[in-house]
């Protein structure tokens, strides 16, 4: 099935020159992931392990306290997900308790807290229910608080915070149905038109849409006589004429979640609803989620704490061949490294999320980071833990609970959580963002060089640039304090992680600039090369904040002894991880991958699908958003 015709044409080089153009250039704050990849370990960014300021502490538990009273008796996660709805009374309870405005100033009438509360508030509310985390969460980490509060004017504070704060629920509108992470093919237009814009096209998975008061829409406004054009951002009142949800969407987990089909025609919105200059819209989003995508391993953590306390009193109570379960090894090793990682997310999640509160460094690698491993971890965790359950972890807790025994939801929170490694920018797409900003100084330095587009001058120029920065950088990854037996000697037993990550940067830095050397401008085709390479920077950033986070608790609480065992723990398992993605790199299968997918997608293996039926029905693989006005009931259901 063709693209819809609405659909704008692009290359691949006008793609990437759009994604290119919304990205932040410049680093004006030193960045500890950035470093990293640079084969610097700058333990300094990250150590002492930062802490919330005490009124801030006192603030954020005094909420916390509330939530879980909420949350205990005012949320039923088995219903939600049984009826596939949060009920109305639900979402009154959470806006009268203020969790709507949990990031918004007081001023406006919101909580105020930091960062690092409210991901402990969204860990909490995501146990409760994961539909009502990610509910709390779209909100107000994508949706219209926060892009509002770093770039909206002083009068699109005061008219849309407060109402964020108490009342009125709000959505992000990106996506589309021919277009997912290529926002250059973005469709949906806004056409000025004297003091408004006229919106016209189609939003899919609109997360909240279904039941927002407020959206935050990019549109294309198109160049014109005074309009510089561009993807921009507006917030819309989700009762504007013209506006149709035309579809609740359903998934295999999050079953409460309120994510619809949004289609816009002939809707009116004013010039002053308008974040930012024209144009601005994709950075304002891209800059929004640099925090905004720590709310993800936020309910990442939370999900896999509750993992590993059913895992804990399930194989000390169920017992085979003479011992609990949990005393034999082939499960003893699942719940030491559900404890291990457990303990690493939260590390890197607080340390992320302090770091962003403290406004010290630039955290844009380190949130992409905490959202691509605390994604990837959390579902192998839950994973691990349905394999502890047996039987019992694929039965669905209304049936355990109907036959006499305790409803515990091990099969919801594994559909749950598998959305995460899509939803804020899959796998993959993580995999490329981090590449991109991990090889950024080698590309401002030597881009020139490797673009075959340019021209011999240039490449002269770029040539005599990189000649000099490499000249420095690289006789400084030969040797560092990773190679002398003292160093980090205050971390006592610890050290000998950090030794191996101060070595293991460094070796990944040469990697890059070998593999930068070798293909040049082919390097943005090697995916799974880059993937790898994010993936070691993951593991050592890992490493750094539980080991970080250990000697803080170390010195700070009771649990020292335990702290140390479970960052030493997570570290060995994360240093076998590491040396196989090293060798990995240059020992793979990629080739033979790369040989056999073209010989699928060409149709030469369709022999290997004989002897199957195919249960899909008819239509096509994306629907036709042709603008126009709505054939479809508005299922569009605000909660007030």
């Amino acid at each position: 099935m063709s693209a819809p015709a609405t659909a704008p044409k692009v290359t691949e080089r006008e793609a990437r020159e759009v994604a290119e153009a919304a990205r932040e250039r410049d680093w004006h704050k030193p960045s500890f992931a950035k470093e990293l990849f640079l084969g610097r370990f700058r333990l300094d960014l990250i150590h002492p392990y930062p802490e919330p300021a005490p009124e801030a502490a006192a603030r954020g538990e005094e909420f916390l306290a509330r939530l879980r009273q909420f949350c205990e008796t005012s949320i039923d996660g088995a219903r939600i997900d049984r009826e596939a709805r949060i009920p109305d009374e639900t979402i009154r309870g959470l806006k009268e308790l203020g969790a709507l405005g949990m990031k918004i100033d007081p001023a406006y009438g919101g909580l105020g807290l930091t960062q690092v509360y409210y991901n402990k508030a969204l860990a909490m509310a995501g146990t409760a229910s994961p539909a009502v985390g990610a509910l709390l969460s779209a909100h107000q980490s994508i949706g219209v608080p926060q892009p509002v509060k770093m770039f909206g004017t002083k009068e699109q504070k005061e008219a849309f915070l407060p109402r964020c704060a108490r009342s009125d629920i709000s959505a992000f509108l990106l996506t589309e149905p021919d277009v997912g992470s290529d926002p250059a093919r973005l469709a949906t237009t806004a056409v000025p038109d004297g003091d408004d814009y006229v919106l016209d096209g189609v939003k899919l998975w609109t997360t909240n849409g279904v039941v927002a008061d407020l959206l935050v829409v990019m549109a294309r406004v198109p160049a014109g006589e005074g309009h510089k054009g561009g993807i921009s951002a507006f917030v819309v009142e989700a009762d504007s004429p013209g506006i149709t949800v035309e579809n609740r969407n359903a998934f295999m987990g999050l079953r409460g979640i309120e994510n619809g089909v949004t289609r816009f025609h002939r809707v009116r919105v004013p010039a002053a609803n308008r974040i930012g200059p024209e144009g601005a819209g994709l950075k304002i989003a891209l800059t929004t989620l640099n925090t905004g995508r720590l709310s993800l391993p936020a309910g990442c953590v939370g999900a896999a704490k509750w993992c590993l306390k059913i895992a804990r009193e399930w194989s000390g109570a169920r017992e085979q061949w003479g011992r609990p379960i949990g005393r034999h090894e082939a499960v003893g090793s699942k719940i030491a490294y559900m404890a291990a990682t457990t303990f690493a997310l939260e590390a890197v999640l607080d340390l992320s999320s302090q770091m962003a509160d403290e406004d010290r460094n630039d955290i844009r690698i380190e949130a992409a980071l905490a959202k691509l491993y605390g994604s990837e971890a959390a579902c192998r965790i839950a994973d691990e833990l349905v394999q502890i359950r047996g039987g019992r972890g694929f039965e669905t807790a209304d049936s355990l609970a109907a036959r006499g025994e305790r409803a515990v939801p091990a099969e919801q929170l594994l559909r749950d959580l598998r959305i995460n490694r899509i939803f804020e920018g899959s796998t993959e797409i993580m995999h490329l963002l981090i590449a991109r900003e991990a090889v950024d100084a080698h590309l401002s330095v030597a881009g020139d060089l490797i673009d075959p587009d340019s021209s011999l001058g240039d490449k002269a120029r770029a040539g005599a640039k990189a000649g000099g920065f490499y000249a420095k950088w690289l006789p400084k990854l030969v040797a560092g304090p990773g190679q002398l037996p003292n160093s980090y000697a205050e971390f006592d037993g610890l050290a000998t992680h950090l030794r191996y990550v101060e070595r293991g940067a460094r070796k990944l830095a040469r990697s890059t600039f070998y593999a930068m050397s070798r293909w040049q401008g082919r390097m943005e085709t090697k995916q799974n090369f880059l993937a790898r390479i994010v993936d070691i920077g993951a593991e050592l950033f890992a490493m750094s904040a539980a080991c970080v986070r250990a000697q803080h608790l170390a010195a700070s609480t009771d649990h020292g002894p335990q702290a140390r065992l479970l960052a030493d723990t997570f570290c060995k398992q994360a240093r076998v991880r590491t040396d196989e993605l090293f060798a990995r790199l240059w020992t793979n299968t990629d080739g033979p991958d790369r040989a056999l997918a073209k010989a699928v997608l060409g149709g030469d293996i369709q022999w290997l699908e004989a002897g199957i039926v195919d249960p899909s029905r008819d239509g096509p693989w994306i629907a036709d958003v042709t603008p126009g006005p709505s054939q479809a009931d508005n299922v569009h259901r605000p909660v007030h």
